[in-house]
């Protein structure tokens, strides 16, 4: 069966996604500082960056439209997914199956399920190698929606944050908290809860800390590790992803290890110096 894999800019394509002639990208758009931004192959990650920090409000992202989602679905392909950043921090779920139920008011009911990754960045990179995974086995249609949804089941996302600024400015944190704690240099450890929310888990102070603590917190929930891709995002960090790949790989074994920077909007999550780690 011939398939295609449709994920939202949040998420990141390795080189090889790229180049497979499955994957397609839906993108996000981005008003910040008076500029409308999109998020495809247009998109400058240091001038978008440099509008965020000089910007007091925090950046609006918009999902892509129906329409948009519509216009991917109608192809030749027979199995077609698409796999949309957490429906708790995004419409871009909601717009996906709205577009699905607006292509098969147009043209007939055809194979496609819209995945909510409950995670974002690289966690939704994983989980379009996973469906491509399941296709290349010959699984039916069905058996890779179900195998799919229950490896997001056991998926688990955790980020450090090199600066407070977005968490700030969109609320999640009060001014003078987010003030005094990057006066005593706090990084916050943060991950994914299961319905696909932010939560913080640990507060240290400075980075290398951070990622002490954010590693240990990886372990402790990590199961079966070596049926499992360790994956890492970072934003113009390597050399931390390098780090927290070294510690990990001290501590377990894993099936494979992909590390890949943020490219477009997820940048604005990870902020300049963050990490983003899914297991």
């Amino acid at each position: 069966m011939s398939y295609k894999i449709i994920i939202d800019s949040c998420g990141e394509l390795t080189e090889e996604m790229k180049k497979s002639g499955n994957f397609e990208t839906a993108s996000l758009q981005i008003d910040v500082g008076g500029h409308h931004i999109v998020d495809d192959e247009t998109f400058d990650q240091a001038d978008f960056l440099k509008k965020i920090s000089e910007s007091e409000e925090c950046p609006k992202s918009s999902c892509p439209s129906p329409e948009r989602y519509m216009e991917e679905y109608h192809c030749e392909a027979e199995h077609i997914y698409a796999v949309t950043l957490s429906a708790e921090l995004s419409g871009s779920y909601n717009s996906a199956v709205l577009g699905k139920n607006l292509y098969e008011e147009e043209y007939g009911e055809k194979d496609i399920y819209v995945f909510n990754s409950r995670s974002a960045s690289v966690g939704e990179t994983l989980i379009g190698l996973k469906i491509a995974e399941c296709e290349k086995k010959g699984l039916s249609f069905k058996e890779v929606i179900d195998t799919v949804e229950a490896y997001i089941e056991e998926q688990h996302t955790y980020f450090l944050l090199e600066t407070l600024d977005i968490l700030k400015k969109n609320g999640r944190l009060k001014g003078l908290k987010a003030v005094v704690a990057t006066a005593l240099n706090i990084k916050p450890v943060m991950g994914s809860t299961p319905d696909g929310n932010i939560q913080q888990l640990a507060n240290t102070r400075g980075m290398k800390k951070g990622l002490v603590r954010m590693v240990e917190q990886i372990v402790a929930d990590l199961k079966n590790p070596e049926e499992k891709i360790l994956a890492i995002s970072h934003c113009n960090c390597r050399e931390r992803a390098e780090t927290v790949k070294n510690m990990l790989l001290e501590k377990a074994g894993f099936k494979d290890i992909i590390i890949v920077d943020t490219a477009g909007i997820s940048s604005m999550y990870a902020a300049d110096g963050g990490v983003i780690v899914v297991v």
